[in-house]
């Protein structure tokens, strides 16, 4: 029985493990390699990692950390932050990495997005998408390192970028991030009609029913969530989580004559 991948994706910042609200008021949730092998017990479908602190590390990769989480990775991990050449990419397939994931490059360089999906194949070139509200109404495109919208919506550039080769799209609202207030369902559907690539929803998770109506309702291909799965309870304690397989099928399996 095939269920939709459900994916815990992490925050990599000045070597340690950090969530954001709103890609701001970062707080720090423990180590890395502990966090991956308690999710390597908990036999996680992938995980997502990206680096947020750029700026400050000098921005660029730092592949010996990535090598060593890769090493602990007993699933797929997909890699993101500071990648800005097909070298790098490379560099990062050989230690261990099975999915590289492109931001701020795909915003400044596209063509990169054929590049690599020449190179190495659509399946391992994701692009993310961060998406802002804006307060008039509508979404438009959010550069996280320069902190302001660009004029295209979602939908229009993750239609470029599939035309590009893009295998797959990492949508995230930054106005749910880090919120757990459920994911933004609305934008979830109109960047999901309007491609034939899969679609990861991020950014809201705040229960597993969360989960299920992403997919569910919105056409996402699967649910990344980063809080749903390191914070406990309303105090927000640090406690790794991740739905059994049990769980997961109650979830998305339909019961006869009943909807799940």
């Amino acid at each position: 029985m095939n269920l939709p991948r459900i994916i815990p994706c992490l925050l990599l910042a000045e070597g340690g493990l950090h969530k954001t609200r709103r890609f701001a008021k970062t707080r720090y949730v423990g180590d890395p390699i502990n966090a991956v092998r308690m999710f390597n017990e908990k036999e996680v479908d992938e995980i997502i990692v990206l680096r947020t602190d750029l700026q400050s590390s000098g921005g660029g990769p730092r592949f010996a950390e990535i090598a060593d989480l890769a090493s602990e990775c007993f699933m797929p991990l997909a890699y993101g932050g500071g990648v800005r050449s097909l070298e790098e990419m490379d560099t990062l397939f050989r230690i261990g990495v099975e999915k590289v994931v492109l931001n701020t490059a795909a915003l400044e360089d596209p063509e990169l997005v054929r590049a690599a999906a020449m190179r190495f194949g659509s399946q391992a070139v994701v692009v993310a998408c961060n998406a802002k509200r804006r307060t008039f109404g509508g979404c438009r495109v959010y550069a996280h390192r320069t902190g302001r919208t660009r004029s295209e919506t979602p939908a229009d550039f993750c239609r470029r970028m599939q035309a590009l080769g893009a295998g797959e799209i990492l949508l995230n609202a930054v106005d749910r991030d880090g919120l757990q207030t459920g994911y933004d369902l609305p934008l979830l559907r109109e960047v999901t009609a309007a491609l034939e690539i899969p679609v990861i929803a991020c950014g809201g998770a705040g229960q597993l029913e969360d989960l299920r109506r992403a997919i569910r309702e919105g056409g996402a291909a699967a649910a990344a969530a980063g809080s749903l799965f390191v914070f406990q309870g309303r105090h927000r304690a640090v406690l790794i989580t991740y739905p059994t397989r049990d769980e997961l099928t109650q979830l998305f399996v339909e019961p006869p004559g009943g909807s799940a």
